[in-house]
């Protein structure tokens, strides 16, 4: 009888301190985000001296939003670390609750790290790690077992988006989500020199079970290029002799479903986690593991890379932190005088080997165009093209001072770049007609849909020699700081995650005041009398058929040349300064 009693006791006990769910359900299921929270606190408990759980705030719906922070030798906070120049790693689970590896992963490996098991020994020695279990907090409460149909396990999971249907992989330079603000202002606060967003992917069925995007490594300065190139380089060895198969690209093909279309290495915009950190001149990095291997599996492939950056940016931190230390010093000395604002792949191909699986295309009575059928107990190496290289698609040449701020925008403004951690300044006094650059476009374009709750604008211009009356409140941002790309991702209308582009200008491109037809009509035939320039452009206008054929654009002609039309329309209302302007205060 005493084998059954032990057997009965064993099942009976609590698991293990620190344990989750996950691992209690043998990876087939992971907990609600009351779990994730009451871990945090517990931490700290269990290991005295070398844990603390901070909240960041509180989310929309009232939770609180926590962050793990460990290390061996209890550097437990923004300033120590700074003091002992000591190497920080910050990564975080959730930013879209369904894809949840990261909370689990984390939770797993700090906890082993902690208990210093012998799979990971001294792992904590040089760095400290930072982790935010879950990023969309209410979304992670959105629990369904349906939320990711081309996902395998767990059996229930949060939802993408958060509680306002905000992405918040799409919310780094616009700052929308109470989430983000909160995150921005911790993650800016610890500085990290690594950035670690855990992600799982969606998309088609092949073998390799996670990728790793980690740039600088083809974008960025030259210098942290080649630590990057490096990082990933001895990353990936290990992770391959611990029997992983990474990618070093997001695994999307070029022609949505069709696998002979290939891939492409991609730098995308800052609006990105990892894009958002590699533009600080520190190294953001994308975990996105395969949504068809099964919950267990990527759960360990997350770890392991997790252990991998660890060990790697212990070892060298010093080696990074002294590049990132010089390209910041490079930057506030107003060496930086041109930003890519854009990347684009270059027509290089070459043809890779990519494990896959056996597929057919078949023509479908549902939608009526092809579909794509997997056989995945067929593995099948696919040979197809691969772009590996980027270059610059949209540049911006900085101003010799900074960026002026419209006062009747700064009160929206100003909150943007303090989460940013930018540094700016604010006009005391008013200043008359300042010398400045301007951007006035008449060529601009409000895009159909909306993104992410915004109308998105493409304006055409350039910036061009100007006086403007600067009211007092008007929010002066120099270039010469730390942050100097994301000053310039923010501010240069051609960026693609610049205010302008997102729709926070709108209202400035927008026709406010009118003139009837009945008064204009008689105007533009008198215009036309007089001035024979006026004449000679109409009737070249008239060549256009489209424009012939238009009542509305031939009056608009005559509109735009009449006194009372608005000279402010299409006016970007954010200048260019060559240098600081007087009666300046700390924000």
């Amino acid at each position: 009888m005493l084998l059954p009693t032990l057997t009965a006791l064993i099942l009976t006990q609590a698991p293990p301190p620190l344990t989750t769910v996950s691992e209690q359900s043998g990876w087939k299921r992971t907990g609600r985000y009351a779990e994730a929270e009451s871990l945090c606190r517990a931490f700290p408990k269990a290991f005295p001296g070398k844990a603390r759980c901070d909240t960041l705030g509180t989310t929309p719906e009232g939770r609180p939003m926590v962050a793990l922070v460990v290390s061996q030798d209890g550097t437990l906070t923004a300033d120590a670390a700074r003091k002992k120049g000591r190497p920080v790693v910050f990564f975080q689970g959730g930013i879209h609750a369904g894809e949840i590896d990261g909370k689990d992963a984390g939770y797993w490996l700090l906890r082993d790290a902690l208990q210093n098991r012998a799979s990971v020994p001294d792992l904590l020695k040089g760095v400290t790690a930072v982790f935010v279990p879950v990023f969309n907090v209410d979304g992670h409460e959105r629990f369904n077992p349906n939320h990711r149909p081309n996902q395998v396990g767990p059996e229930e999971m949060g939802f993408r988006v958060t509680a306002q249907n905000l992405n918040l992989n799409r919310d780094y330079v616009k700052a929308d989500a109470p989430e983000m603000v909160l995150l921005l202002k911790y993650l800016n606060a610890w500085d990290p020199l690594v950035y670690v967003d855990l992600h799982v992917t969606d998309g088609a069925k092949f073998e390799p079970d996670v990728s790793v995007g980690l740039e600088p490594q083809k974008s960025g300065p030259p210098g942290l290029r080649e630590l990057g190139t490096k990082l990933v380089d001895e990353l990936f060895t290990g992770l391959t002799a611990q029997g992983h198969q990474p990618l070093r690209f997001y695994p999307s093909f070029l022609v949505d479903d069709d696998p002979t279309s290939g891939f492409a290495y991609g730098v995308p915009p800052p609006r990105f986690s990892h894009a958002y950190w590699s533009v600080h001149h520190r190294f953001g990095v994308l975990v996105e593991t395969h949504s068809w291997k099964n919950y267990a599996e990527r759960v360990k492939a997350t770890r392991d890379v997790l252990e991998g950056l660890l060990k790697l940016v212990a070892r060298d931190g010093a080696a990074l932190q002294a590049a990132v230390k010089a390209e910041d010093q490079k930057a506030v000395a107003g060496g930086v005088r041109e930003v890519v604002l854009g990347w684009k792949n270059t027509s290089r191909r070459e043809a890779i080997a990519f494990k896959g699986y056996a597929y057919e295309r078949l023509p479908s009575d549902v939608s009526g165009q092809p579909y794509i059928r997997y056989d995945d107990t067929q593995p099948q190496t696919w040979k197809v093209p691969y772009l590996p290289d980027v270059e610059p698609s949209v540049t911006a040449k900085l101003p010799e001072g900074g960026y002026l701020v419209s006062a009747a925008h700064a009160a929206w403004v100003a909150p943007k770049l303090a989460a940013h951690g930018i540094a700016f300044q604010r006009l005391t006094r008013a200043v008359p007609a300042a010398k400045v650059e301007s951007f006035h476009s008449k060529d601009f374009q409000f895009q159909v849909r909306t993104n992410e709750g915004h109308q998105g604008l493409t304006a055409k211009g350039e910036w061009k020699p100007d006086t403007q009356d600067l009211p007092a409140g008007t929010l002066y941002v120099p270039v010469a700081q730390k942050n100097v790309q994301l000053v310039a991702h923010l501010f240069e209308p051609a960026g693609p995650d610049s205010l302008l582009a997102w729709g926070f200008f709108n209202a400035h491109f927008e026709q406010k005041e009118y003139i009837e037809d009945y008064v204009l009509e008689p105007w533009a035939r008198e215009l036309l009398a007089k001035d024979a320039g006026v004449k000679a452009a109409f009737q070249e206008r008239l060549k256009d058929p489209a424009f012939a054929k238009d009542p509305r654009a031939r009056l608009r002609f005559f509109a735009e040349r009449h006194p009372t039309w608005d000279e402010r329309l299409g006016l970007y209302p954010v200048y260019r300064a060559a240098s600081a302007p007087p009666n300046l205060a700390a924000k």
